[in-house]
């Protein structure tokens, strides 16, 4: 029997939710894409694993739902290797339960695709999967990193919702699935990467107003945020729950600063969208950049758009 990670493959599948299973969830999760037709925005943000659109996307997620619109948050893979210990099914298991919660809290739909963490491929079976998740969302803004990221399932992730930005529209494309009547607006998440360019700021968002419930909402995530993931080792997360709560707060502490840190770096964009005075009292911020494909917004949309 193949082995994969020390587990049987047979084992895999069935933690993992193949075959039967897989189908099965296949069809909830189509038929809770069906989001009414009640004027409010629908919002699709992809990560390649299940902690990067939770990462990315949480503080403008939560505002968006507190004002009645609709986000997905989908993970492209099931982030079966990302961890220091653990892998396999039961990894895959727990990183999904784990950014389900987040997602409750944040009051979003959230969808992990059954593609092994770190195989991700821009292939056509996969464009055709990003086109139909985009289109049962009935999407206006689609949201994923950029392509120059250090990670291959970062790009690849990126890749494949470029490849959706006209693919979305076709008839006789996945005709299973009724193409949009109008091209979304597709954005990228900030980075720190310079080459071949560096991030543009199009847009900022304060979400001073929701950091402490997305802080708390970020933290369910153990095996990532506590634990390192991938990164991690033994003894980062300690046991006793001295250690534990010290390990938490350092942890809360730093993923304030990357915020912080966005609004600092995008100061410009705060203020263009702010004004001056509010702009500049922004403490916590996420910023994005319109992808030169799909449909291009004016400054007055894009405030329709965020409307914060």
């Amino acid at each position: 029997m193949k082995m994969r990670f020390g587990i049987p493959a047979v084992s895999v599948l069935a933690i993992c939710g193949v075959g039967a299973a897989l189908w099965t969830g296949r069809i909830e999760a189509r038929a809770a894409a069906q989001v009414p037709d009640d004027g409010k925005l629908r919002i699709i943000i992809f990560g390649a694993h299940p902690d990067d659109a939770e990462y990315r996307g949480a503080g403008v997620a939560m505002k968006w739902a507190k004002q009645g619109h609709h986000v997905k948050l989908v993970s492209a893979t099931n982030g079966d290797i990302g961890h220091w210990q653990l892998a396999g099914g039961p990894l895959a298991q727990r990183r999904k339960k784990e950014v389900l919660e987040v997602g409750r809290r944040l009051g979003v739909t959230t969808e992990v695709l059954d593609i092994h963490d770190g195989e991700i491929l821009p292939t056509l079976e996969n464009r055709k999967t990003f086109t139909r998740l985009i289109r049962e969302w009935k999407a206006d803004i689609v949201i994923s990193n950029r392509p120059n990221d250090y990670h291959p399932d970062h790009r690849y992730t990126s890749i494949l919702m470029q490849d959706s930005a006209y693919m979305v529209g076709v008839p006789f494309f996945c005709s299973d699935v009724t193409p949009l009547k109008r091209n979304p607006v597709f954005l990228y998440t900030s980075d720190r990467f310079k080459k071949p360019n560096p991030f543009t700021a199009d847009v900022a968002v304060s979400i001073d107003d929701v950091m402490e419930p997305t802080l708390d909402a970020l933290l369910v995530m153990e095996s990532q945020i506590h634990e390192g993931g991938a990164d991690g080792h033994e003894g980062i997360y300690p046991d006793d729950p001295v250690g534990k709560q010290k390990r938490r707060d350092d942890v809360r502490r730093n993923l304030a600063r990357r915020y912080a840190g966005a609004a600092d770096s995008y100061r410009a964009a705060l203020v263009k969208f702010y004004g001056e005075d509010a702009g500049k009292k922004v403490k916590y911020a996420q910023a994005f950049e319109i992808c030169e494909y799909g449909r291009q917004p004016s400054q007055e949309e894009l405030k329709k758009l965020f409307p914060f």
